[in-house]
């Protein structure tokens, strides 16, 4: 486990350089990450580089004894380049070109931006690549945040391009997008344009094929920097890039294909003010968590969401430190709160942490954001829980050095996220809410699940969940169909087989392509306005008798087992819930929007089935196992006890306990 800071010498004089390298090193710090906002310092104007200043901060830093990871700077092109080149700023969806004056101001497929990106990048690479102290290297900034997708010249453009190589002939295109309707037949690429600035909405085949041409342009962009670096750099050193995991435009399992590592930007207390209304339902509240820790529930579905994109350990790039500027509230962060935050991603899957940031910014945007040090330089409380950090480091190593056990894998798809984002039919249905309420419930029952991508090894899972596979191929049917077969247990949800990979309606009964699979037909299917509920039975145990927001009606073929049966009209006699032997293993279908407790009693179910061990975990705790330990963590304010084989563990009100398993 590695513990970071991010730091910028060019904030600061240089008179205090030396004593902060000394501070960061006396504190624990490993790892200094640097330069990533420098272009304008680096490169004053064209071709003239001015590397001493940078030369000076790495050699004091690996004075001090640190590892230097090295940013590009391409998150900020410096206003020289975007006088000399205006084209590079990008347009937004109503048509305007966006100002110089903050970050991330540049159109991913500007062709004048690629080649000053890679010039720069290979000359930070040429000039630091060889420097011993020099580990890895970040590309570029949080693509995604601000603006993700361009509209301007180039973009429509490179869209045409993009369509050309996808699809064989203005025919076939016409075809899977539907363009009879409304009579949007094309004959000529050059015709397709961005879908932005119609007069009523869109057609969501286009739509969703300009998402998809959106991320891809920043996977090609990346690459451009990736191949600069990897032809300029030993193959020791590292590439990575940080996303912000509950920014949904671009596809993470894309862009995480070509790095070593993926990186994330974790703030607790952001995330969980800002963010809960995209995770929990409508109606429901998060447990009352101490105020200024967040909520572990929302930290760790997005601890696991990075982790899932390769199936892998992780770093956090950026981790908060104290109180941040772009919330609502932005709460006082008091003592405690990084020492919980940074064993809680440890035990989730981080191998490095990096603090966001070292001092507190006295100009510019964040002045506002806290550091592990004030302004004027004072300790502030991050740093005095780093020290703290420093004397349990290695219980620590010790607690993480076995590896997670996660037996359950949650299926995400981004272009299912995107269909559903652009059509959600009923208000609130929201592709990730839906995978929250199962993550949830796995952790109501101490169980650590992955969530992943499609395309990813199913074979780790003994079940798999996939809560909405709304767009379907005939690769993900048979992917599915393989791993129920070879004996897992696999659940598909609400929605399931309702479009093609184009956006477009099956034309087989639902669930379509998993029709046969499933062993049941959705007859009808109902979206519930607030306070409806069909009322229902179920074999499943003390699995709440009502659907509520959504709900199916089921008709089972012979042999298929129904779990849950609608007891009321409309759907009287039909089936709610539905399990088929297949193979070796077995799929069920759940044909209503669980509630968290509904989630969690089919969970059970489907857990205990395959003698998976649960725990039942009390409201507000966080539990992680690794080997015979359990990681128990209460973010809210008062004792909470876990019950484990008949021994009571207290908790104590914003800390953590390692409980022998």
């Amino acid at each position: 486990m590695k513990l970071g800071v991010c730091y910028y010498p060019e904030h600061w004089s240089e008179k205090h350089w030396e004593t902060d390298a000394k501070e960061m090193h006396e504190a624990g710090i490993d790892i200094v990450r640097i330069a990533e906002f420098a272009w304008a310092k680096m490169e004053k104007e064209e071709g003239i580089y001015t590397w001493d200043w940078l030369d000076r901060s790495v050699e004091t830093l690996a004075t001090a004894g640190h590892q230097i990871l090295l940013c590009t700077p391409t998150a900020a092109p410096p206003a020289w380049l975007i006088s000399a080149h205006p084209d590079i700023l990008p347009v937004d969806e109503k048509g305007r070109r966006r100002r110089f004056g903050s970050r991330r101001h540049y159109c991913p497929n500007n062709k004048t931006y690629h080649e000053h990106s890679k010039r720069i990048t290979k000359a930070m690479a040429e000039r630091y690549g060889n420097h011993p102290a020099v580990i890895g290297w970040q590309i570029d900034n949080e693509f995604g945040c601000y603006f993700a997708r361009c509209y301007c010249e180039s973009c429509t453009s490179e869209f045409q391009n993009w369509l050309q190589k996808k699809y064989t002939s203005l025919d076939e295109l016409n075809e899977r997008w539907g363009t009879i309707f409304w009579s949007q037949t094309y004959n000529d690429w050059g015709q397709i344009e961005p879908y932005n600035l119609t007069v009523a909405e869109p057609n969501p085949s286009h739509v969703l094929d300009y998402y998809r041409f959106a991320s891809d342009s920043w996977v090609a962009y990346q690459q451009i920097q990736i191949d600069a670096l990897r032809a300029n750099i030993p193959k020791k050193q590292f590439i990575t890039h940080n996303v912000i995991a509950d920014l949904n435009t671009i596809d993470y399992h894309d862009l995480s294909r070509n790095l070593d590592f993926i990186s994330w930007d974790s703030y607790p207390t952001g995330y969980a003010e800002m963010g809960s209304q995209n995770l929990y339902a409508p109606d429901e509240e998060s447990f009352a968590y101490a105020h200024d820790l967040g909520d572990p529930l929302i930290t760790g579905f997005f601890h696991t969401l990075i982790r899932g994109l390769k199936q892998a350990p992780f770093w956090i790039m950026e981790h908060q430190t104290g109180a941040i500027n772009w919330s609502e509230n932005n709460t006082g962060v008091r003592p405690g709160a990084l020492r919980l935050w940074t064993w809680q991603a440890a035990a989730t899957g981080a191998e490095a942490v990096v603090y966001f940031r070292w001092k507190a910014s006295r100009f510019g945007l964040e002045q506002h954001h806290d550091g592990l040090r004030h302004h004027h330089g004072g300790a502030n409380n991050g740093y005095n829980d780093l020290l703290t950090l420093k004397t349990e480091r290695q219980a620590l190593e010790d607690f993480i050095a076995h590896p997670l056990d996660t037996p359950v894998g949650i299926l995400l798809d981004y272009s299912t996220l995107w269909a559903l984002e652009m059509q959600p039919h009923r208000k609130d249905f929201a592709y990730l809410k839906h995978l929250f309420v199962f993550y949830r419930a796995c952790k109501m029952l101490g169980i650590e699940p992955d969530i992943i991508s499609p395309q990813a090894d199913l074979n780790r899972y003994k079940v798999l969940l996939a809560p909405n596979t709304f767009l379907a191929d005939e690769v993900l049917a048979q992917n599915l169909d393989n791993f129920a077969a070879q004996g897992g247990s696999l659940m598909l949800g609400v929605r399931s087989g309702f479009k093609d990979t184009n956006n477009v309606v099956t034309e087989e009964p639902l669930p379509g392509l998993f029709r046969e699979l499933v062993g049941a037909k959705v007859a009808q299917w109902h979206s519930l306005p607030p306070k409806i509920a069909y009322s229902l039975q179920s074999e499943i145990p003390v699995f709440y008798p009502e659907a509520t927001f959504w709900a199916e009606a089921l008709k089972p073929d012979t042999g298929t087992k129904s779990l849950a049966t609608y007891t009321a009209f409309p759907f009287e006699n039909s089936s709610a819930i539905t399990e088929k032997k297949h193979g070796d293993g077995k799929v069920l279908y759940c044909g209503v929007y669980p509630d968290a407790k509904q989630a969690k009693a089919l969970m059970r179910f489907l857990l205990v089935a395959e003698n998976i061990p649960i725990l039942d975990i009390p409201d507000g705790l966080t539990v992680i196992s690794r080997g015979k330990k359990l990681f128990a963590l209460n973010l809210t304010e008062s004792p909470i006890v876990l019950v484990r084989k008949s021994n009571p563990y207290r908790i104590p009100a914003r800390n953590f306990k390692l409980i022998e398993g």
